[in-house]
């Protein structure tokens, strides 16, 4: 048994550690040189009183833009802070809301750094994406007079059952949050069970995405520069994916020769990794960032942000990463809102409740090996009608799930001060 106060003094012990490890981590890693101070709670005094919205990387921070957008609209008035966990995840913010909203880093939940991060930002009601619950956190912004509401809320059995060891500590924080919007049934129990007191059933909010009219164009410019050859899109990779991608490439150009795949690491900062293992097996690839030219090469390497729809929107067919190891998988909807025929592995966790709705719809495929990959992959090719219909039926699906957006706001309405 953990209580917060023993937790608050055990950080506070830590705490020269924790700024040894994040000054070695400034020296080591560039971009998590920027604002490194904001971490422990130093941003600027502001009296404004913000809507503050926390989304801890990329996944988070794309879930959230629809909120940001129909907060701005319904108070025009109000100004939206957010704030990031990683890097990338405030590289997104910038490149998809700019100047739009304010952006800092998240403090470490150290007890003084997160209170001065309360009050000197001040804001009027805090919105933690989907599952980050910081006791101290928590504790600061009951006592400051903060409501918090859990958005998006969603609790995979790993993480169920690491809260549940620490019960004691997480209870308390879950039960000062005004709100749990739950993406299903099944997330708010487990976070009752957890002690959380306010829990309501809102919906997934990345159901709720915007019209990609914007990705649906670039696409189209992509589509031509690619010179009518197949494309397949191979996105948010994790280690141990980009092998199993060149594999069933190879596999795939016997049958396809100008087959083209673009490859999405999740992480760019492992473009170095990639390239190499490339380089080693003698595959020809293009990188995004020295903006080459793909020509007759067989990979087109994307190690940049924010591009992702795209290049969903440039594909033929599309097969989502972090599901072939056991990384929890990521956002098939995307690819979904596009009507592109969406594949990925067994290991999608992460999106349970949206790979079984998506299952049930036949608007996707799951695969449990790359054998099996190789086999769907060469039949949507083959074939274009099939491959059509379950863009067709992904995209039908979407479109009937949303309204998440709109629970969630009404919700809000009844905690923003």
């Amino acid at each position: 048994m953990m209580s917060r106060r023993f937790y608050a003094f055990l950080l506070w012990l830590l705490s020269p550690v924790i700024l040894g490890f994040t000054l070695w981590r400034v020296w080591r890693r560039p971009a998590y040189r920027e604002r490194w101070w904001e971490r422990f709670g130093w941003v600027p005094r502001r009296s404004d009183r913000p809507i503050w919205i926390h989304a801890v990387s990329v996944g988070e921070t794309i879930a959230a833009i629809p909120l940001v957008r129909a907060l701005q609209a319904r108070y025009p008035e109000v100004p939206i802070l957010m704030t990031s966990t990683t890097p990338t995840g405030a590289a997104v913010v910038r490149q998809r809301l700019g100047k739009e909203v304010l952006q800092h880093y998240l403090p470490y939940d150290l007890s003084a750094a997160v209170t001065r991060f309360m009050r000197r930002q001040r804001p009027r009601l805090g919105i933690i994406m989907e599952t980050e619950i910081w006791p101290n956190l928590c504790h600061a912004a009951s006592r400051e007079g903060v409501p918090l509401m859990l958005a998006n809320a969603r609790l995979s059995q790993r993480s169920l059952r690491g809260y549940a060891r620490f019960r004691t500590l997480f209870a308390p924080a879950l039960a000062s949050m005004s709100a749990v919007a739950a993406q299903s049934s099944e997330d708010a129990a487990a976070f009752r069970r957890l002690g959380a007191e306010h829990v309501v059933v809102t919906g997934n909010i990345k159901y709720d995405l915007p019209e990609p009219v914007t990705a649906r164009e670039r696409g189209r410019q992509w589509r031509q520069r690619f010179a009518g050859r197949p494309v397949w899109v191979f996105a948010s990779t994790h280690a141990g994916e980009e092998q199993m991608a060149l594999a069933a490439l190879e596999d795939l150009q016997r049958q396809w020769p100008d087959l083209l795949l673009v490859l999405i690491p999740r992480h760019p900062s492992r473009r170095l990794e990639v390239m190499a293992r490339m380089q080693a097996k003698g595959v020809s690839f293009a990188l995004r960032s020295r903006a080459e030219d793909v020509g007759a090469r067989a990979v087109f390497l994307i190690d940049t942000l924010g591009e992702v729809m795209d290049f969903y929107a440039a594909a033929d067919v599309v097969t989502i990463g972090g599901s072939f190891v056991p990384a929890g998988g990521h956002n098939p909807l995307e690819a979904a809102a596009l009507a592109r025929p969406v594949s990925f592995g067994p290991y999608m966790d992460n999106f349970k409740g949206i790979t079984q709705d998506l299952l049930a719809a036949n608007a996707a495929v799951q695969v449990v090996d790359v054998e099996a990959l190789v086999a769907q992959l060469g039949a949507w090719l083959t074939t274009q009608e099939p491959a059509t219909e379950m863009g067709d039926r992904a995209l039908a699906f979407l479109q009937q799930q949303r309204g998440a957006l709109g629970r969630t706001l009404s919700l809000l309405d009844h905690i923003v001060p």
